[in-house]
């Protein structure tokens, strides 16, 4: 039994709710929970003459689910000066949606910074058992914070529900590493939480849902999720790893001494681990390639690739956490690099399926790569990259451990018996 919420005038309450979690291989659709829901709409005109929506009382249905304070207010929506213009509602899930990256992102979301003045949005946010009173609290500064793109919030702890035709699903939440724990048997409990999510989005989300994939060990675990959805195309699953360009391209403009939107082209190959390659070969500044403006080819080839690995521990020892702003800044840019056409010339990195790849590296594994994109949502990888022995030997030292990782959760992709043999821990210093 999981908790749901039932807000009413007296506050709210929880009460038991059925948790459903189906793991056949074709899952069924599992009787849906109640979820708590919160809805808003916006009176263009009126806000825009004294920047007050005016409220119309309704009476709600008897069917309609119960939702969370201002959320319960049906606006006036007949004039059309600005609502005319917007798009259809979008929906993103946000799981982890309690915790400190997502206390970051999320109003970002809801503001409008990620998919435009234009879009609005509704957040299905998904929690536990333990953090569901926070997840209520989230709830509370979402509706405190008078966003008129937000027009719906709903928390739950049950995918099933809170993935509902959902547009977008932003993977945050997993299980963090434990004193003592093997790399292998992170792969093996967060394997399943995505396996079980991965399963969910099958049977509920949108046939075209976008898949954003960030708790760790985020390559193998988006390779989880896809297997386990294949009603959704492989192609829209991505594994972050925008956190790890940004920091290549950060040390970059250090060294070459320019501010980091002179810096392009920068690509971070691989596994989201310390055998990840950020590529000094096809970046540029300032329209030149980098060993053009930076002629110190010992630094390239060994400091800026460790600065950028070891960016997340040292930011652990000053700051005392690990890195939530910035990893939910990361997960803003790679969204709108998917959804905002990529300038002529320019690419990005995220983690993507390799299967039809270009570049020789094994199919059938998550691998991080250069992409384009029109702003349609969907990616091509990047056609013109040079490649070098240097860069391709540290990409093959990726692909064998993501190889190697793809063996330890074959027990979760469908594909036999699990055989775990990971030479060494390349687990990034943020995340022990």
């Amino acid at each position: 039994m999981g908790l749901s919420t039932v807000y009413s005038p007296a506050g709210p309450r929880l009460v038991p709710a059925p948790l459903g979690r189906c793991r056949s291989a074709q899952p069924r659709r599992p009787r849906r929970a109640p979820l708590a829901t919160v809805r808003c709409s916006v009176d263009a005109t009126k806000q825009a003459q004294d920047g007050v929506a005016t409220a119309v009382a309704t009476e709600a249905p008897a069917s309609r689910k119960e939702c969370f304070g201002v959320f319960c207010t049906t606006y006036d929506l007949k004039a059309e000066d600005k609502t005319k213009s917007w798009k259809k509602l979008v929906n993103v899930a946000v799981s982890g949606a309690a915790g400190m990256i997502s206390n970051h992102l999320l109003f970002k979301l809801a503001s409008g910074e990620v998919f435009g003045q234009d879009q609005p949005i509704a957040l299905k946010l998904l929690g536990s058992e333990r953090s569901f009173q926070a997840l209520e609290g989230v709830a509370m500064e979402l509706e405190d914070s008078l966003y008129p793109l937000l027009r719906e919030v709903s928390i739950g702890i049950d995918p099933y529900v809170v993935f509902q035709d959902v547009d977008w699903a932003l993977l945050i939440g997993a299980k963090p590493r434990g004193p003592g724990m093997e790399r292998a048997a992170l792969l093996d409990i967060n394997g399943q939480i995505f396996a079980d999510q991965g399963k969910a989005l099958n049977a509920v989300a949108s046939r075209n849902a976008k898949v954003l994939v960030v708790g760790n060990p985020c390559n193998t675990n988006a390779l989880i999720c896809l297997k386990n959805a294949p009603n959704i195309p492989a192609k829209n699953f991505h594994a972050l790893t925008r956190l790890d360009e940004n920091r290549a391209k950060c040390q970059l403009a250090l060294k070459a001494g320019v501010f980091y939107d002179k810096v392009s082209n920068v690509t971070i190959w691989g596994n989201h681990s310390t055998t990840q390659v950020p590529d000094f070969l096809n970046a540029k500044i300032d329209g030149r390639p980098v060993k053009e403006v930076i002629k110190d080819t010992k630094w390239l080839e060994e400091e800026f690739t460790l600065t950028v690995q070891k960016r997340g521990g040292v930011l652990i020892q000053k700051w005392g956490r690990s890195s939530a702003a910035s990893t939910a800044v990361s997960i803003v840019d790679a969204i709108r690099s998917l959804v905002t056409p990529t300038p002529e010339g320019d690419w990005f990195s995220t983690g993507v399926y390799t299967t039809g790849n270009p570049y020789g590296i094994a199919e059938d594994i998550v691998f991080s790569m250069p992409c384009r994109s029109k702003g349609d949502g969907d990616y091509e990888l990047a056609s013109d990259v040079l490649m070098d022995d240097f860069l391709w030997e540290r990409i093959k030292k990726s692909e064998a451990e993501l190889l190697a990782e793809k063996k330890c959760v074959a027990h979760l992709t469908g594909e036999g018996n699990a055989f775990c043999d990971l030479p060494e821990d390349t687990m990034l210093p943020g995340e022990v």
